[in-house]
């Protein structure tokens, strides 16, 4: 899982430079590329791959589902869908997608792990869930090169009734994934190393604004793909279903002219913006955090396969990043990684994964307790917006498709 994840990973970046590259041609070449890219990638995953839409972290929730889980398990975690991620996400960084690696990577991970339990014996539980979930951990893992956050990823979002007899299975896991990701690419921090930290009393108002307004638009965020995933009505959801081509198509137009306004920097997992950011050295648009969010959110309705967890951090940084112009007490690099912070868990619902995952990836153990207020602030406020997780109603909701699909005619 560790060495998929690595080439998957060498892959995307090598699909992104070359859409860059495109860019430094022109920067209106996007309005071409990016929708025919789009009703190209979509046209393929329904006719070649389905049920490789989406990010992939719902679609592994949902084969974990007791219930249904063999006839859902069967249709997420086959080898075709697992290729169709892959490939379709490589071509979604090829135009210019605002999607990340991440969660197909989970998918992807549960679907080897799943696969491969056939040729080993394992107990029955490891067989129906304890594979799948070291999977999806491992994939987080290796995407990330966040070992703890693997864990606590699988524990809190991907099985909020965790078993104990699991444990072992998916710690075992990481840690190999772990060991491969650190044998081939080395010891790294996705973003870096940064030293930044707060001083407890006036400063931690950063961590109160930061986690209010994370949490608020994460849980719009959240409340909006829950309801273009269930099915909207009305004249644009008619299209989306009997014109599913012509509306990626429009998708794309519009995420070629976001990037347009935001000087070519909507496109992509976003990871080169928020280390910038992270580094001081960023010449962002100040509206990137809001045009990065409503980036990643036409990239996801488009119904192209692809995940939202780096563009939601790279959107956390820009949210950050604004809030710091306008409190200037507190250290912009801190009010930057509390933006990712908040934004992630408000998006997710899932704090202690949030908090986790941007420790790990900054290498700063010193905004530990800032970070967790943060989170689970966020987490609030988001579900006053939003009261299901996001990924927790789109399993539902996918569940649902597969088991009762709808009637035509």
């Amino acid at each position: 899982m560790g060495l998929v994840a690595i080439l998957f990973a060498l892959a995307c970046e090598w699909a992104n430079g070359m859409f860059h590259r495109v860019l430094s041609i022109s920067p209106y070449l996007p309005l071409l590329l990016t929708p025919v890219g789009l009703a190209l990638i979509v046209y393929a995953s329904r006719r070649f791959f389905p049920g490789s839409q989406g990010s992939g972290i719902p679609e592994t929730i949902a084969s974990l589902d007791p219930k249904e889980s063999i006839q859902v398990r069967e249709q997420v975690l086959s080898p075709r869908v697992a290729i169709g991620k892959i490939v379709l996400t490589i071509m979604g960084f090829f135009v210019g997608a605002s999607v990340g690696r991440e969660g197909p990577t989970v998918q992807i991970g549960a679907s080897i792990m799943h696969r491969l339990g056939g040729f080993a014996r394992f107990p029955q539980h490891d067989m129906e869930k304890g594979l799948i979930l070291a999977g999806g951990a491992a994939g987080v893992a290796a995407a990330f090169n966040t070992p703890l956050a693997g864990i606590v990823f699988a524990i809190e979002e991907m099985s909020r009734s965790f078993e104990a007899h699991n444990s072992s299975t998916i710690l075992m896991t990481v840690i190999i994934a772990g060991i491969t990701s650190l044998a081939l690419i080395g010891n790294y921090s996705y973003f870096g190393h940064t030293h930044e930290s707060l001083a407890f009393g006036s400063e931690w108002g950063v961590v109160i604004i930061c986690g209010i307004l994370g949490g608020l638009l994460g849980g719009a965020f959240s409340r909006a793909l829950i309801a273009v995933n269930a099915g909207i009505s009305g004249r644009v959801g008619t299209w989306m279903r009997t014109k599913p081509i012509v509306f990626a198509a429009a998708c794309g137009l519009v995420l070629a002219l976001l990037g347009l306004a935001s000087e070519n920097t909507t496109y992509g997992s976003g990871y080169s913006e928020a280390k910038s950011l992270l580094n001081g050295n960023a010449t962002l648009p100040e509206s990137y955090g809001l045009l990065k969010m409503t980036a990643t959110a036409v990239s996801y309705i488009s119904g192209m396969p692809g995940g939202i967890m780096a563009p939601t951090l790279s959107a956390g940084a820009g949210l950050g990043a604004s809030i710091a112009h306008f409190l200037t007490s507190a250290p912009a690099g801190a009010a930057i990684i509390l933006g990712m912070v908040a934004y992630f868990a408000g998006v997710t619902q899932a704090p202690i994964t949030a908090f986790v995952i941007v420790m790990e990836m900054t290498d700063n153990n010193g905004m530990v307790l800032p970070l967790m207020a943060a989170a689970f602030i966020a987490q609030l406020c988001a579900r006053l917006i939003c009261p299901t997780p996001l990924f927790h109603a789109m399993a539902r909701n996918f569940v649902r498709k597969s088991t009762h699909p709808p009637k035509h005619g």
